[in-house]
């Protein structure tokens, strides 16, 4: 048995030899490693190479034809005395909020009542998604015009109701409103489609045991179906905020954003102007490509700290 186990010991090659080391490993699995390479290819030139040139430009100053200048932290300097990025992280958090709120809760309503119905509901969920793949432009352009000052459809219904007409487009507060509204309409199928799902996922006889213990709809939503959707509740807000705070194709589309011949650049008054329509005006209008990149990472710092707001305040609840 000894001879025997000796005899086959001695046929068998190391790992490393049978495989031909590491070389020899990347050779065989070449195939494999040739199909995946494409998306690591694409995120390396799409993904990593414009993270670390805007790092590497945010401490540059940079027309796009000029030399590079090295400039250190100024560009940084700038942006915390700047007060034209402060009035856009206001305007931006405000709409965020007006935007955010209202969808969210929108979304659960109907999340539930579409868990609820017993028929049509393919079409139900086609309908509430709609809105979020269609065009944003296309959307923008549809509420410029349903609320345009002078011939758009809600001043008209105001009109027919004896009251007075309303400068949508003109007025600090009414500006963000339109803005979060448009967010609102195009989301809210989106987030409900996600409760919805949560909804599907939880357990039908924790429902019948609240329902045999005498809890009636509202008691059985407050206090099942809302603890049992928080991992959900939970994605949807950090998305929400990642997306909210990173609005631009609305105020663009809205008002145009060449700030060097229109003065209303993100609405009169600059009421409609986000981080990153700011950003894009330094950037591609101004062709301050420097500062453009630190605006970019101020942007990144802000919606860094309200996602991680928002997900501590979220994950503390669920304990």
């Amino acid at each position: 048995m000894d001879r025997g186990f000796r005899r086959a010991s001695s046929r068998r090659p190391p790992a490393r030899a049978r495989t031909g080391g590491r070389s020899g490993g990347v050779r065989r699995w070449w195939p494999q490693y040739a199909a995946i390479s494409p998306f690591f290819v694409l995120f390396a030139v799409f993904g990593l190479f414009p993270v670390a040139f805007s790092a590497w430009l945010a401490f540059q100053r940079w027309n796009g034809l000029d030399p590079i200048t090295f400039v250190g932290l100024d560009q940084f300097r700038f942006l915390a005395s700047d007060a034209t990025f402060r009035k856009a992280v206001v305007n931006t958090v405000i709409i965020w909020i007006l935007a955010t709120a209202p969808m969210l809760v929108m979304s659960l309503a109907l999340a539930a009542m579409l868990n609820a119905v017993k028929r049509f509901k393919t079409f139900y969920q086609v309908v509430l998604f709609l809105p979020s793949v269609t065009s944003i432009v296309a959307i923008a352009i549809f509420f410029k015009a349903i609320f345009d000052n002078r011939y758009g459809v809600v001043n008209g219904l105001l009109h027919a109701l004896g009251l007075p007409p309303v400068a949508w487009l003109d007025g600090y507060w009414t500006i963000k409103i339109v803005i979060a509204l448009l967010m609102t309409w195009q989301w809210v199928g989106y987030n409900a489609i996600i409760y919805y799902a949560g909804l599907q996922a939880i357990d039908g006889e924790v429902y019948e045991a609240a329902k045999l213990d005498g809890a009636g709809p509202l008691r059985t939503f407050w206090s099942i179906t809302i603890p049992l959707l928080r991992p959900v509740v939970l994605f949807t807000v950090v998305i929400s905020t990642i997306t909210g705070l990173q609005s631009f194709a609305e105020p663009q589309v809205l008002f145009g954003t060449n700030a060097s011949s229109n003065a209303n650049a993100g609405g009169p008054g600059g009421a409609g102007l986000t981080m990153v329509l700011y950003f894009y005006q330094q950037a591609f209008t101004n062709n301050n490509y420097g500062y453009g990149a630190a605006i970019a990472y101020g942007v990144f710092a802000v919606v860094a700290v309200f996602a991680l707001v928002n997900w501590r305040i979220t994950a503390r609840s669920e304990k």
